[in-house]
């Protein structure tokens, strides 16, 4: 898929940008306040949390998410499209479940390639045609493919460093005495709500990959497309309370289920001939328009883990 490998340099560019901040601050609290190793431990600290967001985190996402696992009996058509789309995208073919929430998505969760697992949820049965569902599964086998769930636990370790940082500087004084920790610390703050905002973009710029990545793997452009839209529409019919039972695991879905309702109302301009889904014709239309996103909504982007979900299918047609 075009445009493919300045993905790629933004995700490689936004990490060394992360990393770049890290280092400079630690290296500041180390020589120019001359701070011991006690700091030092703030930073061993963060790692150490995310080390065990690394390993435990799997089980983590199935308790919160009501995970059970299938077997091929239980869902042979399911486990025969995860089979053909690893095999396209030549990795070990993921372990396949279904969460127990009403709220149509799918996602993929696990330490690397060799323990992903690829997960639908019970409202997402029956809403998808098989080809619909066949790009969605295409998306989440990206994500494994692409390493994206230890790339996340990886730039999420910065912010977290950055945040403890602030905290000892500020809070647990140092040799400087002029203040100089205080100061530093607040430079951390800062840093730390930057990376923050580091953090969404990269994972924006995921889940922009893995729909080049299902496209890719060999699935239609318009069929994803068209599945984000049912999704989007979907999730507005879901009692809010369900919603926000599980808002704090939406990163890792294939649309931003808090945003359901605003996105929705956007999308179905692109509906054209109002029957539900986005065809090929409609998305050829959407790819020789220009997709206006309003300033309220590209705010809300930037606090957002999920792209703008117009520039999200204007993309897909762009780069088919």
């Amino acid at each position: 898929m075009k445009g493919t490998w300045k993905l790629k340099l933004r995700l490689w560019l936004s990490m060394a940008v992360m990393f770049g901040l890290v280092y400079v601050l630690i290296m500041l609290a180390g020589n120019w306040l001359g701070l011991g190793g006690f700091y030092g431990f703030y930073a061993i600290a963060g790692l150490f949390v995310l080390f065990l967001q690394y390993i435990f985190g799997p089980k983590i996402v199935e308790s919160s998410m009501g995970v059970h696992q299938l077997s091929e009996a239980e869902a042979p058509e399911l486990h025969q499209i995860v089979a053909e789309l690893a095999a396209e995208a030549n990795i070990p073919k993921p372990k396949v479940g279904i969460s127990n929430t009403m709220v149509p998505n799918a996602f993929a969760y696990g330490r690397s390639k060799r323990s992903g697992h690829v997960c639908v949820t019970k409202g997402i049965l029956g809403l998808l045609d098989r080809e619909e569902l066949k790009a969605v599964l295409g998306h989440e086998i990206s994500h494994i493919k692409h390493n994206d769930m230890a790339i996340t636990t990886v730039v999420s370790a910065v912010p977290l460093i950055c945040y403890y940082l602030a905290y000892s500087l500020m809070f647990s004084g140092g040799r400087d005495d002029n203040g100089g920790g205080v100061v530093l610390g607040f430079v951390a703050l800062i840093a730390y709500f930057l990376g923050q905002l580091i953090v969404l973009f990269i994972s924006r710029i995921r889940e922009y990959y893995a729909d080049a990545g299902s496209v890719e793997l060999g699935c239609r452009p318009e069929k994803l497309a068209s599945a984000l839209y049912k999704l989007v529409y979907g999730a507005t019919k879901v009692p809010e309370s369900e919603i926000k039972d599980i808002e704090g695991t939406k990163a890792f879905f294939l649309t931003d289920i808090s945003n359901a309702r605003n996105e929705f109302s956007n999308l179905a301009q692109l509906d054209l001939d109002h029957d539900g889904t986005i065809s090929a014709d409609e998305l050829n239309v959407i790819r020789e328009s220009k997709v206006n996103v309003s300033a309220s909504n590209k705010l809300m982007e930037l606090l957002s883990t999920h792209p703008d979900m117009l520039k999200r299918i204007k993309r897909l047609a762009d780069n088919n």
